[in-house]
């Protein structure tokens, strides 16, 4: 007999191998004013998987990834219906890189959603390249793919409220001087990355770029007691990726379940988001392309 149980371990099994390889869908098809190719960091579980998941049911053509092979069976589900599933750990620059070398290759996205973040690491870790975690995963993997994907019409990057705690000093970006402290690391990657989306939107006018507060959810990283609603937080990420309500189609903004709120100060100042921009091309060797 042909259990489910069954069913779902030779998707499995088979999964390795519909990594990447999936149908392409044609450019055409993705233009449709209905339909829309996405590409969402993080998709194996939470914000990123609840946002794969409304997409695809509402026929986009979803990208989705994973940080490992083993991490991607927990797309078994999603992948029959998914427009390609790419792997890389964007803690690493080199396997960064090749995630967007993977999405070029699947075709040119019409949105892009950095979803992907961590929070609650108790040390400052090393990556590869020697950067800390936090900082690789949730400011520098997002930078890194803003310029190495090809250029799509509509980014939208997780931040946070806590992002209105980070310094904007930039004196040790990479908490390679200072004493360990996990909330101030993420509140300032979160400020970075914030302070990104909205010199995106005013260096490249021809696409829109937003930053996204979806609040304190129940998420693996904020855990079960979370009061906010997971479902709005999601929400908003695939409203700004993929609506056709003028209120959508907007570039520079910072919202919380579809209402535009003000962000830091920092995050909006265009003479700290270049002295950002600058020392993101110091550490990583990429500089943001501007037009």
């Amino acid at each position: 007999m042909d259990t489910p149980s069954r069913r779902r371990r030779r998707l499995l099994l088979s999964l390795p191998f519909a990594i990447g390889l999936l149908p392409r869908p044609s450019r055409a098809a993705s233009k449709d004013r209905h339909m829309r190719r996405v590409f969402i960091t993080g998709s194996t579980d939470g914000l990123g998987r609840g946002a794969a998941l409304e997409l695809i049911n509402a026929g986009h053509q979803v990208v989705l990834h994973a940080r490992s092979k083993a991490r991607a069976s927990a797309l078994a589900d999603l992948a029959p219906r998914a427009a390609g599933i790419v792997v890389g750990d964007l803690a690493s620059a080199a396997e960064t890189r090749s995630l967007a070398e993977q999405v070029n290759r699947i075709g040119r996205m019409d949105a892009v959603i950095h979803n992907a973040g961590i929070f609650r690491e108790s040390q400052r870790g090393n990556t590869p390249e020697g950067h800390a975690k936090v900082f690789a995963v949730n400011t520098l993997a997002p930078y890194l793919l803003t310029q190495w994907i090809d250029r799509p019409g509509r980014l939208v990057y997780l931040s946070s409220g806590m992002h209105r705690g980070g310094d904007d000093s930039l004196r040790d970006i990479d908490w390679r001087e200072r004493s360990w402290d996990t909330y101030r690391a993420y509140s300032e990657s979160k400020l970075y990355v914030t302070a990104l989306a909205f010199a995106v939107a005013r260096l490249w006018p021809k696409v829109l770029s937003n930053a996204v507060d979806p609040g304190w959810v129940p998420t693996k990283m904020g855990g079960a007691s979370a009061p906010d609603d997971l479902t709005k937080g999601h929400l908003t990420q695939t409203w700004l990726a993929t609506s056709d309500d003028p209120a959508a189609k907007t570039s520079g903004g910072y919202w919380h379940h579809r209402e535009r709120q003000q962000a830091a100060a920092e995050a909006l100042d265009t003479k700290f988001q270049d002295r950002l921009l600058a020392r993101l091309a110091e550490l990583t060797g990429v500089t943001l392309s501007h037009g």
